[in-house]
């Protein structure tokens, strides 16, 4: 076999079987929440999202930052030069995680209020919220060493924390919301405790040395840190694009639908998101590859990742999209969802679910950018995909067309991305891939 057809099913495969096992989690989580609380805790937990996903994007910024930094300098050969990254990134993790935490915490209650919790929703965010925050610094530290572990040539191992991760969090739900009877405070501890046993599973290949990357007392650098932030600044940015839209479609669903809007948008983004679970997957797997391909100034390993990477993508997203189209009911029906939120969910998801189909290219094109040094284009792309267009579209089309608008919102708002996203590919490899 082809070495680069080895290097995909070696780095890909453990990726999107993670991500998959991620979404299980998800949504076994919400089937948990959705019986042992009701439809107002997934509502509920919905709300709380822009925060937690907030929390993703400042994660992002170090972990991406810092594993794009080490691929190309593993390509290069520079084993010191990719230790000292991995330090930096790693003590910056945790200082903003235990920062978040803090925030989380202490101000929990006007976080839910600007969310726009109102009535029950409130009391409910609030405590799945104060609960998740506790356990932000190894959550954090885990999502970024199954990064870096991965780049360091183990991604089966951080593939097994994330199964056994996800197979604890399944357990610790049924625990604390059932018998336990702790209901959202339940399902947030038992996510917490579950990313902290993935965290020390992963910590065992560093602190063995099993690769080439190792802990020791860390040099911090200033100039290192900027580059790390600036490297991981495409990725935080796409990651605020999740908060924004959740946060924007929130208000309007509650402003011109209610609460059976805020319920249905719950269930299409749990169930919907497998879609992601497969590109965000196959992103991570080729990210390791498009950096070292890049360090070691290999422009056809590059093209041809790249095209296999867009092709897995839309592949994947297309099939699992229309499989929504039929499976959607069934699974709806598992969250304990009353037959009003049902029937209207089932209504609405084509509506929004077939922008997971553009999104998959969108996000592929930006992990291509910013592991080749592109940044400038990474981070254009994603503030006009997170921060700008999301929001006009979400907050305008509505406004114009009507309440039904809403679910159209999430596609065309993509739509427009890929179309700025290619143009900006295409131009900087007018001249091919530039090495720097």
């Amino acid at each position: 076999m082809d070495e680069r057809k080895k290097n995909i099913i070696k780095f890909v495969l453990p990726a999107t079987m993670s991500s998959i096992c991620f979404f299980l989690f998800t949504i076994i989580d919400g089937i948990f929440v959705g019986h042992g609380v009701g439809t107002n805790g997934l509502g509920a937990v919905n709300l709380a999202m822009p925060f937690v996903m907030l929390v993703g994007a400042m994660n992002m910024l170090t972990t991406v930052g810092g594993v794009t930094i080490v691929a190309i300098r593993l390509g290069r050969g520079d084993i010191d030069g990719a230790n000292k990254d991995f330090m930096n990134a790693v003590v910056a993790n945790v200082f903003i995680s235990a920062v978040l935490s803090l925030i989380g915490i202490i101000f929990a209650d006007s976080i839910c209020t600007i969310m726009g919790a109102q009535g029950e929703f409130h009391q409910l965010t609030k405590d799945y919220m104060f609960w998740y925050c506790l356990f932000l610094v190894p959550a954090g530290l885990g999502m970024q060493l199954q990064q870096f572990c991965t780049n360091d040539g183990s991604p089966n191992i951080s593939a097994a924390a994330v199964i056994i991760g996800t197979v604890c969090n399944i357990f610790g739900d049924w625990l604390l919301i059932f018998p336990v009877g702790w209901g959202l405070k339940g399902a947030a501890i038992a996510t917490g405790v579950s990313q902290t046993i993935s965290m020390l599973i992963v910590l065992v290949h560093f602190l063995h040395k099993k690769g080439k990357l190792h802990f020791f007392k860390p040099e911090m650098d200033a100039a290192l840190l900027r580059k790390i932030f600036v490297r991981g600044l495409p990725e935080g940015i796409s990651q605020l694009s999740g908060p924004v839209a959740i946060l924007c479609t929130n208000l309007m669903l509650v402003w011109m639908i209610g609460d059976i809007g805020v319920n249905a948008f719950s269930l299409i983004s749990y169930v919907a998101s497998f879609s992601l679970a497969v590109f965000y997957g196959t992103g991570q797997g080729l990210q390791p590859l498009f950096g070292q391909s890049y360090g070691a100034k290999n422009a056809d390993d590059l093209k041809y990742y790249f095209k296999m990477g867009i092709i897995m993508n839309f592949t994947g997203s297309v099939i699992i999209t229309i499989l929504l189209m039929f499976i959607g009911g069934p699974i709806c029906h598992l969250f304990g969802a009353d037959q009003a939120t049902l029937e209207f969910t089932l209504a609405k998801m084509p509506l929004y679910a077939w922008g997971f189909i553009v999104m998959s290219i969108n996000v592929l094109i930006s992990a291509y950018l910013y592991s080749t040094k592109r940044t400038k284009q990474a981070v254009i792309i994603n503030i006009l995909r997170g921060l700008v267009i999301n929001t006009a579209v979400i907050l305008l089309l509505p406004r114009i067309f009507g309440a039904n608008a809403i679910w159209f919102t999430f596609g065309i708002y993509e739509l427009i991305i890929m179309v700025i996203a290619i143009f900006l590919l295409k131009d900087s490899e007018k001249n091919g891939i530039i090495f720097k």
